[in-house]
């Protein structure tokens, strides 16, 4: 398609003479010989490049540009004139103008400047279209790890993502379940509608109910006008409830009822809205166990756990830890804006024999001060925290008998040394490990540590 370029030129030679060389060059001219003119063109025609002479009765070539500048922003304008100042190619180029050619000039240097300015353009307009093709373009998370339990994970996504069923995400704090769920909605049918995560953990139940199903107008005082909940807002897509195992029992039986009969009712109404939405739930809860103690209900459970996706805590994927540690590393040197490339392969060592019983988060964690710490292009052992690379010497030492620690031993080991470092003070010991006190408690149960 030939590109389009407005002459605006009052000198009737000059114009010809621009007009005959640039139809020679393959290019569409509209040539006018009033700045009135070429305004009424521009505010009706879009063109590539517009060509205007600065000095012209009534309309001049800055007030072309100025208004080319609000009608067309991304059109190019050359200013050409025979009255050139520095005072007025200044300001002609602040305004916004490409370029700025004094007559009488050469043929070669205009068709130069018209070709760079046509490309210029062509190149903003490449750039806008990238730019929205990549916010509608919905891709899904980039979930790293090839260890056999990972590439069983993205099987499983792919397998489950274009149906609609319910699926329930297990594993520890830190894993990875929010971006599981994501690559879920990402690679399904309601990619194109809004996926909601709600944290079943932080909110009563009275602002738990007044999010998820909203209010009607003086439901309750301070409520002056209607609104929906974040299940509305996702209708027709996706609904994440993160430690889903929190969740009261009286907010249970509401949730089934939206998964039952697919319609809400919010606080203070009567009338009943409809909903169309896939459920996706996590937990790092025993839900088998919380249906026999009575704190969660079997139905529900059963509603909601169609699929369930097991994601290994970070100690039984040791062999993902460089990948996500050079992720993790290429991220925040970017976010910091500083050019960190590698990791010494010492400080590798010491990551990759940690237990990480903060899981993923914590691994983040580590490598974001790392960066922070850092100075040159190589993350060292100096850069690491001293509770890694001293427990290094601590659990890995072989037993008296002659064996190995296995994982389980080794994150025992390292909980243990770090509540005796702390004398025992656990939310000090949960803020170094960089986890919650509720997670380091099952731990310490489960090791029976106390």
């Amino acid at each position: 398609m030939k590109k389009q370029i407005l002459i605006i030129e009052d000198e009737e030679i000059a114009r010809r003479n621009l007009e005959y060389i640039l139809e020679k060059e393959g290019y569409h001219v509209t040539a006018v010989d009033s700045g009135l003119k070429g305004l009424t063109l521009i505010k009706s025609r879009s063109f590539d490049l517009i060509i205007t002479d600065y000095k012209m009765k009534k309309v001049d070539g800055l007030q072309v540009l100025e208004q080319s500048r609000k009608l067309q922003p991304y059109t190019e304008v050359i200013l050409i004139t025979g009255h050139a100042t520095v005072d007025s190619a200044v300001t002609a180029m602040r305004e916004g103008a490409y370029h700025y050619i004094a007559k009488p000039y050469q043929i070669e240097e205009v068709r130069r400047i018209i070709r760079e300015a046509l490309l210029k353009r062509s190149l903003q307009l490449e750039n806008l279209a990238l730019k929205d093709a990549m916010k509608k373009e919905v891709r899904p998370p980039f979930i790293i790890g090839n260890s056999p339990a990972m590439n069983e994970v993205k099987k499983s996504i792919a397998q489950i993502a274009k149906t609609d069923i319910s699926v329930l995400i297990l594993g520890e704090s830190g894993t990875g379940k929010e971006l599981v769920a994501k690559a879920i909605h990402n690679q399904s049918n309601r990619s194109g509608h809004e996926m909601v995560a709600f944290n079943c953990g932080s909110f009563s139940e009275e602002l738990m109910a007044n999010e998820l199903f909203g209010h009607e107008k003086e439901a309750f005082t301070g409520a002056g006008k209607t609104k929906k909940g974040l299940f509305e807002f996702a209708d027709k897509g996706t609904v994440f409830f993160d430690e889903l195992g929190d969740m009261p029992l009286t907010m249970q039986v509401k949730i089934l009822r939206v998964l039952q009969e697919k319609e809400l009712m919010r606080v203070g109404g009567t009338n009943t809205v409809p909903v169309d939405l896939r459920f996706i739930a996590a937990t790092h809860r025993d839900l088998r166990h919380e249906v026999e103690k009575g704190t969660f209900r079997q139905d529900l459970y059963y509603r909601l756990n169609v699929v369930t996706i097991q994601l290994p805590p970070l100690t039984e994927r040791h062999g993902d830890i460089p990948l996500l540690a050079y992720h993790f590393l290429g991220k925040k040197s970017r976010e910091m804006g500083k050019d960190i490339k590698e990791i010494d392969h010492s400080a590798m060592e010491y990551l990759i024999q940690y237990s990480w019983p903060g899981n993923i988060r914590e691994l983040e964690n580590v490598i974001e001060r790392a960066v922070a710490m850092g100075t040159g292009e190589i993350i060292h052992p100096e850069s690491l925290p001293d509770h890694i690379t001293q427990l290094a010497i601590e659990t890995y030492r072989i037993t008296p008998d002659g064996k190995i620690p296995n994982l389980k031993e080794q994150e025992k080991r390292y909980i243990q040394w770090v509540l005796e470092k702390t004398n025992w003070n656990r939310s000090r010991a949960a803020e170094i490990m960089e986890i919650d006190r509720v997670s380091l408690w099952r731990k310490i149960k489960a090791f029976e540590l106390e």
